[in-house]
């Protein structure tokens, strides 16, 4: 196992390249997140966060530079490893929490598994319980995405994130439409998980507060990072 869960180097990201309408939008970022660290990734609007977190969940490519997951250059692989490599090693959350709304808690949480797998099994639905009793939803197993709320709606995002035990997850922006309470139950769900397991997390976000009790704060600005790079 390699030190570093992810590593970026002189990563750079450009669109409608060789045309004179070329965008550069990542600038030759250097970045590592070590395995069980617990990362916060902030920067305004435009500044090229969301361009690198898709890159670093390998739903997109650089234009130059290197992205390597757990020692393995991703530049290397195909389309077909690539997914491969994407699905045992990154999990993510989003700020909407993308359930699907005609499937329950645990159907929602099996997904990954069943996907992956081609099929439901009894050991992939009790992982997928067990899950849910780790985020506290094991009561709403068989609620419908709908009749849950907010926040339950988001944890049990969190539980279909890890079905696979990722070592990287990727959270963006998970607490943004949550009211106070219930992004403070979230995020402590994840500082949780991430130290008990020593899950990965780069978690996007606009909260300082809640930015501030992550392990370092990374900043970027017009695609460049300014901050907290190691």
């Amino acid at each position: 196992m390699a030190e570093d869960v992810l590593r970026l180097e002189r990563l750079g990201k450009s669109y409608r390249t060789g045309t004179p309408a070329e965008t550069r939008v990542l600038h030759d970022i250097d970045f590592a997140l070590r395995h069980g660290e617990f990362v916060a990734l902030m920067g305004p609007s435009g500044s090229g966060k969301s361009t690198l977190l898709n890159i670093v969940g390998l739903l997109d490519r650089p234009s130059s530079g290197r992205v390597l997951i757990d020692g393995v250059d991703t530049g290397t692989l195909d389309e077909r490893a690539l997914t491969m490599l994407r699905g045992r090693k990154i999990g993510f959350v989003f700020q909407s929490h993308l359930l699907l709304s005609a499937f329950t808690a645990l159907e929602n949480v099996m997904l990954p598994a069943v996907a992956e797998r081609g099929f439901a099994s009894a050991a992939i639905e009790a992982r997928a319980r067990a899950l849910l009793r780790r985020v506290g939803l094991d009561a709403v197993a068989d609620n419908l995405a709908p009749h849950m709320s907010g926040g339950q709606q988001q944890r049990v995002a969190v539980a279909r994130a890890l079905a696979l035990s990722p070592e990287l997850v990727l959270a963006d922006e998970p607490t943004g439409n949550l009211d106070s309470h219930s992004a403070d139950e979230v995020f402590a769900l994840l500082r949780d998980i991430n130290r008990e397991q020593g899950t990965s997390f780069l978690l996007v976000t606009h909260n300082l507060d809640l930015a501030r009790r992550c392990d370092r704060i990374v900043r970027v600005v017009d695609g460049r990072i300014v901050d907290g790079a190691r």
